[in-house]
């Protein structure tokens, strides 16, 4: 009888790698954010990432972090966690599920987190940790009750490959 893989990912790494393919779809040339919504029974049910909203041009988008306000990113780019709640494939799901992000979220998206019923923030970088809007995060966060709990994934790398067994010959 042959043994079941021992080399799985574990159910953490899987949900964290999904957030992080996602946000290979952002076209910020800065910082790129993917989120992974899973509900209760362990179910993908939103994924997004950071960038503009739907119908806006990124092509003659600000993509600066510096300068005038008006004339940055900031003002117009929708976070990660806040494209994968508005993509969620059922609101009521959303209650008491788990958030997979590869950055902390900031107040906004705390406060999203909170008023969607989300109860979990797993998250891979919490490198703004010190600025005022992550700390009021965690404020809001913790009030709220939300769970938040840093991955130190078991797999560090996952490689991919697209290429179809036709195509290697």
């Amino acid at each position: 009888m042959t043994e079941k893989r021992k080399d799985y990912l574990s159910w953490d790494d899987y949900f964290m790698a999904v957030a992080e393919l996602s946000a290979q779809r952002s076209k910020d040339p800065n910082t790129q954010v993917g989120a992974c919504i899973v509900n209760i029974k362990r179910r993908i049910i939103g994924i997004g990432y950071n960038g503009f909203p739907m119908g806006l041009s990124d092509d003659n988008a600000p993509w600066g972090r510096d300068g005038d306000y008006l004339d940055t990113k900031y003002p117009y780019v929708c976070h990660a966690e806040m494209n994968a709640i508005t993509n969620s494939s059922n609101k009521a799901d959303l209650e008491g599920a788990s958030i997979y992000v590869s950055l902390f979220p900031c107040n906004e998206c705390a406060k999203l987190i909170v008023q969607v019923g989300i109860k979990e923030v797993v998250f891979l970088s919490d490198k703004y940790r010190e600025q005022d809007m992550f700390i009021a995060s965690r404020r809001i966060l913790e009030a709220a009750g939300v769970v938040c709990r840093q991955l130190r994934p078991q797999t560090v790398r996952i490689e991919l490959s697209l290429e179809t067994p036709e195509d290697s010959n």
